[in-house]
């Protein structure tokens, strides 16, 4: 079994500004820079057959190259407690088609279909045993930040989970199609 992923491969200029954002908060299990990524679609785990069969699928995904803007924070939260820390990034037409193309490909591969909305975010940090009041001067800080930089492919990472953080392979990476 191989536990998969669709999603971006940041460029360095962008997870070089998430990293920096990186500050002391009681709680937080920050995400390492090479882990940063942006999920478009979550697989899970799969046996070495369909994994064959997604990536055959994701080849024929047929998308341009587009900007990746990051623009500011905020918090998935569960109830009244916070969970997750993420980077918002901007829900441009390319992103949100290419999220859509790649959801497509893989149900017709046999995946089932993804029962969440697709939310655009970069994960920075996993929070515990705060609250939000007591975040919100680090979501006030963590607000100014802003990057952009070129995507011009897509990547299915296979993801192994450990007692620390998961490690990241990327399986397979798929061209976009220049931008004009």
């Amino acid at each position: 079994m191989i536990r998969l992923f669709v999603g971006l491969e940041l460029p360095e200029a962008i997870r070089n500004a998430l990293s920096a954002l990186e500050i002391g908060l009681p709680g937080a299990h920050w995400v390492p820079e090479e882990n940063l990524h942006l999920t478009l679609r979550f697989i899970g785990d799969v046996d070495e057959g369909e994994a064959n069969d997604f990536h055959d699928a994701l080849t024929g995904v047929r998308a341009p190259g587009f900007k990746l803007t990051v623009a500011g924070t905020g918090v998935f939260e569960t109830g009244q407690r916070p969970h997750t820390l993420w980077a918002a990034v901007n829900k441009c037409e390319a992103l949100v088609r290419l999220q859509g193309k790649v959801e497509s490909a893989l149900v017709r591969a046999g995946c089932g279909r993804e029962g969440r909305k697709f939310t655009p975010h970069i994960t920075l940090a996993r929070v515990r045993g705060t609250s939000m009041e007591r975040l919100q001067p680090v979501l006030t800080a963590l607000a100014l930040v802003r990057a952009e930089a070129p995507i011009d492919h897509f990547t299915l990472f296979s993801s192994q989970l450990g007692s620390g953080d998961p490690l990241y392979t990327p399986e397979a990476e798929y061209p976009l199609m220049p931008t004009t």
